[in-house]
Order: C-alpha cells, then structure tokens, then sequence
C-alpha cells in the first residue's frame, strides 16, 4: 500500500477529527489537517497529524499551499446549521469550489467530497425555506465537481448522528433514507481513499448489514 497525505477540510468538525484519527490510527497515512484558528491544533497534534490553519473564505492560494505535497484532498467542511445563508454561500459553495480549484493548482488529482443526502433539483424544491440555501450550494458544489478532471467521489450521508460505528453501511447511487454515526461517514471516506474503484462514484450511504469495504466494492 502507497503511504499517502491526505489534506482534511474541515477537520475541526465531527466528521473530520474522526478521519484525521482513523488516518493517524492507520500507520501508513498521514493527515494534514486544515483548521481556522490554532487553539483547535492541539487534538491534531496529539495524533502526530500535520496542521495548517487556512480559513475557507480566504484566497485560493491560501488553499492551494495547505494542499502542497499531499496525495489526496477530502472536503468535509460545512457552515453548519445556525450560521446564515451567507456563510452557508461563502463556505459550503465558494469555499469548495476554491478547494477544487486550489487541489488543481497544487497539482492534485485525487478529491473526496462530502455532500448532503440528496443535492438533486428536486431536493432543492422540497427542501424549507430555512434549508434549500444548503441544499443549493451543494448541489452546485458538486456539479462543479463533476465537471472537472479531478479524480472525485461524492459521498452523500444520511441523517447523521454520533451512536459509535458499526463499521456495516448500505451504499448505493440510490438508498432509503436514514441514519448513519459520523464515525462510519469517516470510515467510509477513508474506505474510498485506499480504493480506487470508487472514482467517479457519487453515491449515497446509511448504516447496513455490509461491511463497509465490501460495500464500496459493490459500487
């Protein structure tokens, strides 16, 4: 196995300090965290992972330094909810498409992108008022995604919760709604890291009865 650096947005968030572990935790990779402020280093560090502080509202050059030297780029980062449509424009669209654009720069190919559960047209028009702006950045999130030459997987999780993983997901272009622990939307990153079957693949995920490697496989 190819030891590879994996540059984490948004490691600071749930989803993303479980990666970073699961990447330190592995002993052949290495995590390359990119957190807004230095107070939120010292998690990182106590794994022997890598830090840079970049906000994502700053320029692309900001970003395109953080991805120097790395073999892969995951994008988990998000406004979260009780921020306003601005931020949820300037971090969950503009902000991503400034990290593809800067994963290009840096001369990266390999981009794994963490999306909302379903980030079609018709998401759009059913979604609330308070949560279409979400689910619109997303959806151009990952269009743009998808029109690059990036070797990308979009990975749409259910209803997160943080119930401690089960390791088992059921995934699949297409999947029932439900839930699934933010510890296992990080195994299932990691997953497709290590498994290059998974490129080009946009897929939904939910807690299952299949191995979460098998599952990948079966995509």
């Amino acid at each position: 196995m190819v030891t590879l650096k994996i540059l984490v947005v948004g490691a600071n968030g749930q989803i993303g300090k479980h990666l970073v572990k699961q990447i330190q935790d592995s002993g052949k990779h290495i995590a390359r965290a990119m957190i807004r402020k230095q107070e939120q280093a010292n998690y990182f560090s106590e794994l022997g992972a890598e830090t840079v502080i970049v906000d994502l509202e700053d320029e692309v050059a900001a970003i395109t330094k953080a991805a120097d030297g790395v073999d892969a780029v995951v994008f988990t980062a998000g406004s979260g909810p009780k921020t306003g449509k601005d931020k949820t424009l300037m971090v969950d669209l503009d902000g991503a498409v400034k990290t593809m654009e800067a994963t290009k720069a840096a001369g990266v190919n390999r981009f794994v992108m963490v999306s909302s559960f379903d980030t079609s047209r018709e998401a759009i028009q059913r979604a609330s008022s308070s949560f279409a702006p979400y689910v619109v950045a997303k959806h151009y999130a990952d269009e743009w995604l998808r029109s690059t030459n990036l070797d990308y997987t979009i990975v749409h999780p259910g209803l997160l919760t943080n119930d401690p993983g089960t390791g088992k997901v059921h995934a699949a272009t297409k999947v029932e709604r439900g839930e699934i622990p933010r510890e296992d939307v990080a195994s299932v990153i990691f997953g497709c890291l290590e498994d290059d079957t998974t490129i080009g693949k946009d897929f939904q995920t939910v807690t299952g009865e299949t191995e979460m490697k098998q599952a990948l496989q079966k995509l």
